[in-house]
């Protein structure tokens, strides 16, 4: 059916995002809040909101006006008959939303859509205690809902496809992408984000880098909006905590959703973010006060010859011709000369590891991180034995035309080699299980989550085959299976085909 009245259950800011892009595309939308009053204030909000958009030109005074004309105000919760959608976003506890359903079931028809924005709560599980159980879905959509322009419609195991075929051509009605995903925990955009942030934990917890730097690292080198401990402050860790949590646990402690101890103990210290004024960073009135600045670049003037060794022949060619620019000598024998500085390109190991397979003295050695964009930021890696003298020549090289280098201490591959690899596989992962399509997957975590690109499509931009070298190395090295490369990778990588390359069958 096309959808044509809708209830609103809850008026939060939540709430009446939905109610706003469902009123402006045409929709006449019921508000109703158990709490007295809340849905007049969130209707005067919305007022407000929507004369700011026409004082600005975003909306014409008669859209404003039409707008306004389908909201209208319920007292009580019968007035929501006869609509032909009811979409709750109220607070995530499935026994108070279970009840809802239920008292709901007694007003509307039976032909009547119920819809759950729940983020987190199994849509299987609320729909579980109704007796018309096919006719519930999730239709799951981000804040601030405007802006955001993705929704994902989730289907439980007893929800009728007719439901969620309404609900998709509905978000296109609203201006949002409607993406179709499985009943599984996190759905598709907040499963898909565990991996940034908890590898980035992860990596601090090693003390691979300090927080501003691994920020850093990921805005310039690998280009995310935002750096993870920065998206951490600004979610505010008493939200985001307790979903990796849940998801972790959720999926009987996979090793791939593994929270970190660190963020349990910021939450108990109420440490939790921006919003508190401290997180990972200091604040003062919403304004970061305390990012450590970049690192000093050393004073070198004099430089011994370099010798190269890369996984990869573009590697090669990049750092070759960017020494030659710099009037650096290339020593080109097959072994390293006693005094060369040694830079190696390589993928998912650290420079210990690195200089021993290559049979080079690790006293000399830096390796580099060509995953990132070389154009834009330099990460540099030491090994625990690497002569300062070195180090120092190898920043003070890279950092020759003003471009920002990081030198971290050692790792099992680079910070961005690590995260990135991460966000690829188990965006790989979601697709093996069929949670989503491979495109559907893109699209939601590239518009959910404000990534550069979606993280499929990202993995066949940095190659494939590079992601699953970085995957199976640090895997080796490690033994940790969070980071087994998902079959889905490996068969693509290994096939050369795209990772948004789908059976046929």
């Amino acid at each position: 059916m096309t959808i044509q009245t809708m209830a609103l259950i809850g008026t939060g800011v939540m709430g009446m995002g939905i109610a706003q892009i469902a009123a402006q595309a045409g929709l006449e939308v019921r508000l109703f809040d158990v709490q007295a009053g809340a849905a007049e204030r969130g209707l005067n909000q919305l007022k407000q909101t929507l004369e700011k958009l026409q004082l600005k030109g975003k909306i014409t005074v008669q859209q404003l006006n039409e707008t306004l004309a389908r909201l209208k105000v319920i007292e009580h919760i019968e007035a929501v008959a006869g609509v032909d959608l009811v979409v709750e976003a109220i607070i995530e506890n499935i026994e108070i939303k279970q009840k809802l359903f239920l008292q709901l079931e007694n007003i509307v028809s039976e032909q009547t859509i119920l819809a759950t924005n729940t983020s987190s709560l199994s849509v299987t599980a609320i729909a579980a205690a109704l007796n018309i159980p096919s006719r519930l879905a999730g239709f799951h959509f981000f804040n601030p809902v405007p802006l955001m322009k993705i929704v994902e419609v989730i289907a439980g195991l007893a929800t009728e496809e007719v439901v969620v075929v309404d609900l998709l051509e509905l978000s296109q009605r609203m201006g949002h992408l409607g993406v179709r995903t499985k009943d599984t925990p996190g759905f598709i955009v907040n499963h898909a984000g565990r991996a940034y942030g908890t590898e980035a934990l992860k990596a601090l917890g090693e003390g691979v880098a300090s927080v501003s730097e691994i920020d850093r690292i990921l805005r310039e080198g690998a280009g995310f909006r935002m750096g993870p401990f920065e998206l951490f402050d600004l979610t505010a860790l008493d939200v985001s905590h307790p979903v990796m949590e849940s998801i972790f646990n959720q999926y009987y402690q996979e090793d791939r959703y593994r929270p970190h101890a660190l963020t349990r103990q910021m939450l108990a210290a109420k440490k939790v973010g921006r919003k508190v004024g401290e997180g990972f960073y200091r604040y003062v009135e919403g304004k970061k006060i305390n990012e450590a600045a970049a690192q000093l670049v050393p004073d070198v003037t004099q430089f011994n010859a370099v010798w190269i060794y890369a996984d990869l022949k573009h590697d090669d060619l990049i750092l070759r011709q960017y020494l030659r620019e710099k009037n650096i000598t290339l020593d080109v024998a097959e072994q390293p000369a006693a005094d060369s500085l040694i830079i190696l390109a390589t993928y998912g190991e650290d420079t210990t590891t690195a200089a021993l397979r290559l049979g080079v003295d690790a006293t000399r050695a830096v390796s580099i991180d060509l995953l990132t964009d070389f154009a834009k930021h330099r990460t540099l890696m030491p090994s625990i034995v690497t002569q300062k003298e070195y180090v120092d020549q190898a920043h003070a090289l890279f950092a020759q035309d003003q471009h920002g280098v990081s030198v971290i201490e050692e790792s099992m591959g680079f910070i961005a080699q690590r995260v990135l690899a991460m966000v690829i596989n188990l965006a790989c992962d979601i697709a093996q299980q069929q949670i989503a399509s491979a495109t559907d997957i893109d699209q939601a975590v590239r518009l959910g989550l404000g990534y550069p690109y979606g993280p499929i499509s990202w993995g066949d931009q940095l190659g494939s085959q590079r992601i699953l070298l970085i995957l199976e190395r640090i895997l080796h090295n490690t033994g940790d299976q969070r980071y087994r490369p998902s079959p889905w990778l490996q068969r693509r990588a290994r096939l050369n085909l795209s990772l948004l390359h789908s059976t046929t069958i």
